[in-house]
């Protein structure tokens, strides 16, 4: 049947080798220099979408039908996905929204809700028709339908609780759960009681859905955790899975002060799906991506099995024959229980094809360039001017070629990969570990053989890190709070030496607890700061560095371009260039990007603009990688990637 791959060895060759297809872009750019373009309008090869996907992130059964949606790409796609054929056999087109966690239904109406903005659609499944009815700000983590047929929300950034009445049209709102957090990740909803769950500071909130007065219901000795982010409700049982714990309780709401503490597996960190199911409780965890069954009459846990290393499970249902299906990123599996194993079904194959999604990352070797994006790579060959994709079980946050392999630093769990340049032969090769969950920066210092590694520590977590690869040994050195109670945002290095720029945000869901962003020297050999200074007064983030020409320079989250002499530690220019610049070299000369511009930077400090109007469409820092030989730069058009010959 078309889409279905097989038993686990199939979905194991679906996390090494991504999917099948191959995509041309317009043009075909041969690595040989072409002719063609001058000082004045220099030659541009349009290489296709730099990052194409079908990643999905919910699901919700509605009759005999699954739907799911897709996220990071425009517009946004609910598909309707037919679990006994195993295609897809509707989908429709949502007119706003960068894409969807939240899905609920009241009979045969599907609720789904947007992130920027958040807006609430209903979909009526008998016709296909898309109603926007709510908005709920700018960001929704999740929905639930109350037995009255009542809509709750979850909000981010101001850890709002919303409401939406089908029977008056009527919107409300409850207010920050928790005054001063930012996330409401998961929500459940009886008659009387809403349940929200916040984080980056673990609380679980009992809204009265009449009063709107609340209680904290989570239990003191998980205070310390970073978020309630699952809930699940069904009869009398609620389930709510903290992180980065991987812990599960389950509450009756007869007593909420003594629930039961399930933990899975000590090495797990997430709980990412639960689903009540009579006496059986059934959650997904990561980041070994296990499905697991909780029974609550014997109080035993058992593992069923795993789809692949670090699958994601993000919606578990469990039939009346106890038949498990559960939807993961842009796959569904059925698990059989005889065997233990798993069928899945790709979701391209099934007919809900890729599109050009937000790119995250750019590098490139000698014959192909590499886009990271949602739940993958996407390879760029230059000689034939096709691409594939290969999966990834996170986002390459970090892409950094070392001789024949390029090392991907990966969100979430700050995990290091190790991937060929054709695409193949990804594996895992470290962890960095120490509470850090988001790479920023990585570069190779040949001096003493290491990646040096960047990173922001966990949701509601304090001090950033830096970890230090050995490729040779596999051996991960992490230094954590190496810049006191702030991130580390970016990294150059030279004979040993690490250059750190910092961010005074600690993570999402801190508040900052300095003022400015600083300048480390870092010594690799010795393993010690050896002097920091503040290039730049009032910025809160040192957004990229790199060394050339002996000097060091800077870009900020304030605009400015700074050239710094290490040695003795003075800032020698200043120039404004736009907030949050990448910076690279190519051909002996420095340039940088935007995400409207790419320029030069000349020896006095100041710049040039090389090519502009780019309005790239990205999802993070401004994207931009120098060809090994310096001919080129990539960077991306709109959502386009484009080689812009130098």
């Amino acid at each position: 049947m078309a889409g279905r791959l097989g038993r686990l060895a199939g979905l194991v060759l679906v996390a090494a080798l991504g999917a099948a297809s191959l995509v041309a872009g317009p043009a075909a750019a041969a690595p040989a220099r072409p002719a063609g373009g001058t000082a004045a309008a220099p030659r541009v090869d349009d290489l296709g979408p730099a990052s194409e996907v079908t990643s999905t992130g919910v699901a919700e059964p509605v009759g005999d039908l699954v739907y799911t949606a897709t996220s990071g790409v425009s517009p946004v796609q609910v598909a309707a996905f037919d679990p006994a054929q195993h295609r897809v056999t509707t989908t429709i087109d949502l007119p706003t929204g960068a894409g969807t966690w939240a899905m609920a239904h009241v009979g045969t109406d599907l609720y789904v809700a947007t992130y920027d903005p958040g807006d609430l659609y209903r979909i009526d499944t008998t016709t296909g028709t898309a109603t926007k009815v709510a908005n709920f700000g700018s960001f929704v983590w999740a929905i639930a339908a109350a037995p009255d047929g009542t809509i709750v929300a979850g909000t981010y950034p101001d850890a709002g609780v919303w409401s939406y009445d089908p029977a008056t049209g009527q919107t409300r709102r409850y207010g920050a759960a928790v005054a001063g957090e930012q996330y409401v990740r998961s929500i459940a909803v009886t008659d009387t009681t809403i349940f929200a769950g916040v984080g980056a500071h673990a609380h679980l909130i009992a809204i009265d859905r009449t009063t709107g007065d609340r209680t904290d219901v989570l239990p003191a000795q998980y205070a310390n955790r970073t978020f309630v982010a699952t809930l699940a409700l069904s009869g009398n049982t609620l389930a709510a899975g903290l992180s980065p714990t991987g812990t599960m309780l389950v509450f009756s709401l007869d007593d909420l002060a003594h629930p039961v503490e399930v933990q899975a597996d000590a090495a797990e960190q997430y709980v990412t799906a639960i689903t009540v199911h009579g006496d059986s409780i059934y959650l997904g965890t990561r980041p070994a991506g296990v499905l697991w069954r909780y029974d609550t009459a014997s109080d035993t846990v058992t593992r069923l099995g795993s789809p692949y290393d670090g699958a994601y499970f993000n919606r578990i249902m469990v039939g009346a024959d106890d038949a498990v299906t559960a939807e993961l990123t842009s796959t569904f599996v059925d698990y059989d229980a005889g065997t233990g194993t798993f069928d899945g079904t790709d979701l391209t194959a099934a007919g809900l094809p890729p599109a050009p999604e937000l790119a995250m990352q750019v590098t490139a070797t000698d014959d192909r360039v590499l886009v990271s994006g949602k739940a993958g790579v996407q390879v760029h060959d230059l000689a034939t001017g096709a691409s594939h994709r290969t999966f990834l079980a996170g986002e390459a946050k970090t892409m950094t070629p070392v001789g024949g392999h390029v090392y991907l630093g990966v969100y979430t769990l700050a995990r290091l990969f190790s991937i060929a340049p054709d695409g193949t032969e990804l594996h895992k090769v470290g962890d960095v570990a120490n509470e850090q969950t988001r790479p920023t920066d990585a570069v190779y210092d040949p001096a003493v053989g290491k990646l040096l590694v960047t990173t922001e520590a966990d949701y509601g977590k304090y001090n950033g890190a830096l970890a230090c690869f050995d490729p040779r040994t596999g051996a991960v050195q992490v230094y954590r709070g190496v810049v006191p109670d702030q991130s580390v945002r970016s990294v150059a290095a030279a004979a040993g030496t690490a250059y750190l720029g910092s961010e005074i945000r600690n993570s999402l869901g801190t508040d900052p607890v300095v003022r400015e962003a600083t300048l480390s020297a870092f010594d690799l050999r010795r393993g010690a700061v050896r002097w920091q200074v503040t290039p730049v007064p009032g910025a809160g983030q040192i957004t990229d560095l790199a060394l050339w020409r002996g000097k060091l320079y800077g870009t900020t989250d304030t605009g400015t371009l700074f050239a710094f002499d290490p040695r003795t530690r003075a800032v020698l220019s200043t120039v404004d260039v736009g907030a949050g610049a990448t910076l690279v070299t190519a051909g002996g000369q420095l340039y940088g990007a935007t995400g409207e511009r790419i320029f030069r930077v000349n020896g006095d400090g100041t710049t040039t603009t090389v090519l502009d109007d780019l309005a790239a469409e990205t999802y993070g820092p401004p994207m931009l990688a120098a060809a090994p030989d310096g001919d080129s730069l990539y960077t991306v058009r709109h959502r386009n990637l484009i080689r812009l010959w130098l």
